[in-house]
C-alpha cells in the first residue's frame, strides 16, 4: 500500500474555502497541524490488524434503563378542575388570543 501524500497548508486551506471558513494566518498554522495530527492517528487506526474482531456499536452493553410503562390512575377531573382559576364546560378556561387586536 502506498503512504497518502502528507497534508499541506493549501489543502487545509482549500477544505476551508469549501466549509466557508475565513481563516486567519495564525489559524491556518494551527489547523494544518492539528488535522495533520488528526490523518496520522487515522492512518494508525487503518493499519491496526483487526480480523477477527466483531463489530460494535457500543464499548458496553446497552440496556433499557427505564422504569417499566405500566399504567396508573390518573389525577381526578373534578379535583383538578376546582383547582383551576377558571372553569367552562368542564374545562379549563383560558383568555382568548387568537384573532384578538392588542
Amino acid at each position: 500500500m502506498t503512504e497518502p501524500p502528507s497534508l499541506g497548508r493549501d489543502d487545509v486551506a482549500h477544505v476551508a474555502r469549501l466549509a466557508r471558513l475565513a481563516l486567519g494566518e495564525d489559524e491556518l498554522e494551527t489547523f494544518t497541524n492539528q488535522l495533520a495530527r488528526v490523518i496520522e492517528h487515522a492512518r494508525d487506526v487503518a493499519a491496526l490488524d483487526v480480523e477477527g474482531v466483531p463489530p460494535t456499536t457500543h464499548a458496553l452493553p446497552v440496556c433499557n434503563v427505564l422504569r417499566a410503562d405500566d399504567p396508573r390512575p390518573g389525577l381526578d377531573h373534578e379535583e383538578v378542575l376546582a383547582a383551576a382559576p377558571a372553569t367552562e364546560d368542564g374545562r379549563f378556561k383560558v383568555p382568548r388570543i387568537v384573532g384578538e387586536a392588542p
